[in-house]
């Protein structure tokens, strides 16, 4: 089975949570991975756990320059990119009449656009190739959710881009699918819980109790469907949201 196998993999977010550990399935099954984050010391730290050459970078995901560049490094020390995670994000979460316009810009810039202009770099080189497989992470929450004008926006329109990305580029044998979360227990997530008064563990026993399968998420069962995605035998699949969250998109 090819897999990832000898392929190069952009994942950002990847300091942390989902992104980290989208990043060591894709390592530990033959890809070389170069981890993008805003805080670059994370990037680093989880490069080093990879090895198969990986790197960890700095950039800001909404800054085209910072982008740019990161990918041109990417390219020249890895040898191509093949595959390209748009996981980056960030919640600034509050109900509507209470949100700022800050809120709202910088979810909608991180999200949004840092997918679109990963998008946009990544896939001259996919082009050239006629390969690439793309994954954007959008949620649950794309769905609506109260709280998340902001977040529930983003993920939803990460949506229309990617099936928009599926139509343009599959011509040149590129796929663009997208996997959307429900409860996953990462940082973000206990950020969440705390903002409205529960503990992580308190917050994971609620949504377990409310979704068919009784549990929450782990980051490894979106890692699992990446893998999937991304994956060479995967190149009929594409223009499709994978819902990853337990059932509860069901209820």
């Amino acid at each position: 089975m090819a897999g990832v196998s000898n392929r190069v993999a952009l994942v950002t977010g990847g300091g942390q949570g989902i992104g980290a550990a989208i990043a060591k399935r894709l390592a530990d099954d033959g890809a070389r991975v170069a981890v993008l984050d805003i805080n670059e010391q994370s990037a680093i730290k989880v490069a080093a756990t990879l090895g198969r050459g990986a790197i960890g970078i700095g950039a800001d995901i909404s800054n085209r320059t910072q982008v740019l560049g990161a990918i041109d490094r990417i390219v020249s020390e890895c040898g191509g990119l093949h595959i390209l995670v748009n996981n980056a994000g960030v919640i600034r979460d509050n109900l509507l009449h209470k949100m700022s316009d800050e809120d709202w810009r910088v979810v909608i810039e991180v999200h949004l656009r840092g997918a679109f202009i990963a998008t946009q770099i990544a896939q001259t080189y996919m082009v050239k190739n006629k390969y690439g497989r793309i994954v954007f992470l959008s949620s649950t929450s794309a769905l609506g959710n109260r709280g998340q004008s902001n977040y529930s926006t983003a993920k939803a329109g990460l949506q229309g881009l990617m099936k928009t990305v599926a139509i343009e580029l599959g011509p040149f044998g590129i796929t663009s699918n997208a996997v959307a979360p429900g409860f996953i227990e990462t940082p973000m997530t206990k950020a969440t819980s705390e903002r409205i008064g529960m503990t992580i563990e308190q917050m994971r026993e609620q949504v377990a109790q409310s979704i068919p399968m009784r549990r929450g998420g782990l980051p490894e069962d979106v890692a699992n469907a990446v893998a999937f995605l991304t994956a060479e035998e995967a190149g009929y699949v594409t223009g499709q949201v994978l819902y990853i969250d337990g059932g509860s998109s069901l209820i």
